[in-house]
């Protein structure tokens, strides 16, 4: 069914760039670009393609569409590839893209940390994945101000004033596709220049509701709300990130006209449409990868660490990530049903990230302690409870994601979660899901999933022993829903949703 449904939906896709956009370049704005270039041990460039299911979805787009990359310069090899091409512009280097140019934008080091690690993490993440202590944090002190000023604001302008430059002259207009909080105030100072652009900006996180906002400062917030109703339309994960994303609108701008049925936004005789757009996997491409030997190779090398029923969680190190709580009630299971003793082994997948941040530094050694504590409880002398990685090793994770009998995935929020989706694609024994209901993919799995209150450990701990005590049958019906659903709405299924939007615009 997989390469029928990604078949269809390619086909859909192609037709579509090809009868109504043919004429027109897409302009695809992203912090991190397809191709990230690094230096060897000989001193020597070389390119690594970025990874993921979106960026491959996303390159793909110049098989049928003209497609230039903004994305930042985020090392040495990015930037001596800037300066030696002209205007920072040029062709990726793979078969098959030769419709795909990558622009580097270069901001002085100074200034991309304050855009990015003051305003974006924490600030901007912390907030819209409600990670605040309010009465603790934030603290928006001066260097927080300062940073928004010569920071945020300024990257943000030479963000705009790449695609100003990208699409000048061009005539018919391109379509502008920006991508997430880190520039949400792009498309005010594009749409300034170039009144005529048709312009998306989707959104990859939650869109959290009115009263979180509050805790930014005021002139923060407008200036973000302001810049996003100017595009034409702004996506979002979920319908609940999308009543949030409106109710924001009405409440903090004035002269906001906001129509809830229609689910638009109207400032200044101008209308954006605020959308759900669920992001997706690649089925098929994360299927070939799942057959192929080095996922293989993988899977051999971990199946001594595998007992009779297994449960996994794939996340990187992030707090919105609820990983503690996720070991705490593993901790309560083995305690409350000592049958799963030597029986059952918890094994996780853990990606670091944000490592120069003190708060990812000391969730990371939280973590590392509750694992010792909880393997040193229970542990005898062939068996101890968990066994965790933590590397950023994706091969090695779905090779693991394909033998779980349940698939812990319980963040606080998510915009999406994409584990969520990989883990019943590639999984060969009729696992179950645990889900928050807080995730983006629970509008779209939740009925086959088992789902939890992100911070409820007595619920979390029943989901465990309910997935490991499930019929085989209720199992095999569970896990083959998960994998029609999600099938069906794959990432190219969400890549034809967005461009068909934006043509009925043309």
């Amino acid at each position: 069914m997989a390469a029928n449904q990604e078949s269809d939906n390619t086909k859909r896709l192609a037709e579509l760039c090809s009868q109504r956009l043919s004429q027109r370049r897409l302009i695809l704005v992203s912090n991190r670009g397809p191709i990230e270039y690094h230096h060897n041990e000989d001193g020597q460039l070389y390119s690594r393609r970025g990874s993921g299911g979106v960026v491959t979805a996303l390159s793909s787009l110049s098989k049928y569409i003209e497609l230039d990359w903004i994305a930042s310069a985020m090392g040495e090899g990015d930037r001596q590839i800037a300066r030696e091409t002209q205007g920072g512009r040029f062709q990726v280097p793979s078969s098959g893209a030769e419709n795909l140019h990558l622009h580097f934008v270069v901001s002085p080091r100074n200034m991309y940390h304050k855009f990015y690690s003051v305003i974006c993490n924490p600030l901007l993440w912390f907030l819209q994945h409600y990670m605040w202590s309010s009465s603790r944090t934030p603290n928006i002190d001066s260097a927080v101000h300062n940073a928004w000023e010569s920071g945020y604001v300024p990257v943000n302008q030479a963000f705009a004033q790449a695609v100003i430059d990208s699409a000048a002259g061009n005539e018919p207009l391109p379509i502008v596709l920006l991508n997430d909080y880190h520039f949400y105030l792009a498309s005010a100072y594009i749409r300034s220049q170039i009144p005529g652009l048709i312009i998306q900006h989707f959104i990859h996180i939650p869109w959290p509701s009115p009263s979180y906002w509050y805790l930014l400062p005021g002139y923060m917030r407008q200036a973000i709300l302001r810049s996003l109703c100017t595009t034409n339309i702004v996506g979002l994960q979920t319908e609940r990130d999308v009543l949030s994303f409106l109710q924001c609108c009405e409440l903090f701008i004035d002269e906001a006209k906001v129509d809830y049925e229609q689910r638009t936004v109207q400032i200044n005789q101008h209308t954006v449409q605020v959308k759900a757009y669920p992001v997706s996997i690649d089925v098929v491409g994360i299927k070939k990868l799942a057959s192929s030997a080095a996922v293989k190779e993988y899977e051999g090398k971990l199946r001594p660490l595998f007992l009779e029923q297994n449960i996994v969680r794939v996340d990187r190190v992030e707090p919105s990530k609820n990983i503690i709580r996720g070991f705490r009630a593993f901790d309560t299971l083995l305690e409350r049903y000592p049958q799963f003793r030597e029986k059952l082994k918890f094994i996780a997948f853990l990606v670091p990230t944000r490592t120069q941040l003190k708060p990812y530094q000391r969730y990371t050694q939280d973590i590392t302690q509750l694992v010792e504590a909880i393997n040193d409880k229970y542990k005898t002398e062939d068996w101890h409870p968990i066994d965790f990685f933590y590397e950023n090793n994706y091969l090695q994770a779905i090779a693991g994601m394909r033998l779980y009998d349940a698939l812990l995935v319980n963040p606080v929020i998510d915009g999406m979660n994409l584990v969520a989706k990989e883990g019943p694609t590639v999984n060969t024994r009729d696992g179950v899901l645990i889900l928050s209901e807080t995730v983006g993919a629970h509008e779209q799995l939740g009925q086959y999933a088992l789902t939890v209150t992100p911070a409820d450990l007595e619920e979390t701990t029943q989901a465990l022993y309910t997935a490991l005590t499930m019929p085989a049958s209720e199992r095999n019906r569970r896990a083959t829903q998960l994998k029609r659903s999600i099938e069906k709405e794959d990432v190219t299924d969400w890549l034809l949703h967005l461009l068909e939007d934006a043509a009925n615009l043309v």
